[in-house]
C-alpha cells in the first residue's frame, strides 16, 4: 500500500487571488498520489468555497499564502498535520509606529474600492505583490474574470479581517511540523511581520527567498515544497 495514498492538502490564496494559482501545485500533489482541494474566496466569477478535509485523509498539510492561513476555518486548522505559510503573516500590521504606513496603505485602497477604481487598485496591488518580477508572470487572477460588486465587498470585508490580524489562525494545531517561505523583498509583508510569524512558530523551517517579492514567483517552487512535506510529514 502506498504511504502517502491519504494525504490531502488544501491550498488558500490570499487577498485578490483565487483558486487558479494552485494549478501547478494540485497537478504536482496528483502525481505523487496525493489529494488536492481549495478554499475561494469569491473575489471574482468563481464561487464561494470552503473547503474541508475528506474523511479518509490522514496526513492533512495545508498550504496558504499571505492572508490565505487567515481565510481557512478552526475546523480544517484543527484537523491540519502540517503547514505551508508563504509569504505569509500571524499579524499584519506591526505594532506602534513601525505600523502606521501599512495602516494608511489599508485606508487608501479600501477608499480606492469604495470609489470604484476596482480594476485599477488591483493592479496597482497585483504589479506591487508580484515586484522585483513583472506581473505579467502572475497566475490567472479574478481581474481577468471581472468582479461583480459582491466580490468588490469582499475584498473591502477581508482589508478589514486583514487590519484585525493578530495572532495565529483560529484552531492552528501547536507542534506540527510547518515550513514558513519568506521574500526577502516583499513590498506586502513588513519585515517585523515576518519574524513575528517565526518568534510564534520556532519549530518551524524556515526558507528565506532574496530573490523573490510578495507572490513567490518561482515555478520550481511547488515541487521543492512538496518534496519538503513528503520528507517533514510523514
Amino acid at each position: 500500500m502506498n504511504p502517502h495514498s491519504s494525504t490531502h492538502l488544501i491550498g488558500m490564496h490570499g487577498w485578490a487571488g483565487d483558486h487558479h494559482s494552485w494549478s501547478p501545485w494540485a497537478a504536482q500533489a496528483q502525481q505523487r498520489g496525493w489529494g488536492f482541494s481549495w478554499g475561494e474566496r469569491g473575489y471574482g466569477s468563481s464561487p464561494v468555497r470552503d473547503p474541508q478535509w475528506p474523511k479518509d485523509s490522514h496526513r492533512r498539510i495545508v498550504i496558504a499564502h499571505s492572508l490565505g492561513p487567515h481565510l481557512l476555518s478552526a475546523e480544517v486548522w484543527g484537523a491540519a498535520t502540517g503547514a505551508v505559510l508563504l509569504a505569509s503573516f500571524s499579524r499584519f500590521l506591526p505594532e506602534g509606529r513601525a505600523g502606521r504606513p501599512l495602516q494608511m496603505a489599508l485606508r487608501t485602497m479600501r477608499q480606492r474600492l469604495e470609489a470604484g477604481e476596482t480594476e485599477e487598485l488591483l493592479h496597482d496591488f497585483l504589479a506591487q505583490a508580484a515586484a522585483p518580477q513583472s506581473s505579467a508572470l502572475l497566475p490567472e487572477s479574478p481581474l481577468e474574470r471581472g468582479i461583480a460588486a459582491e466580490g468588490v465587498q469582499r475584498l473591502l470585508d477581508d482589508l478589514s479581517r486583514l487590519e484585525r490580524t493578530a495572532g495565529l489562525p483560529n484552531g492552528f494545531p501547536r507542534g506540527i511540523p510547518v515550513l514558513l517561505v519568506e521574500a526577502q523583498q516583499d513590498q506586502i509583508v513588513a519585515p517585523a511581520s515576518r519574524e513575528q510569524l517565526r518568534q510564534e512558530l520556532p519549530q518551524a523551517t524556515v526558507w528565506s527567498r532574496p530573490d523573490l517579492g510578495h507572490s513567490l514567483l518561482d515555478p520550481s517552487l511547488p515541487s521543492a515544497v512538496l518534496s519538503w512535506v513528503s520528507d517533514a510529514c510523514a
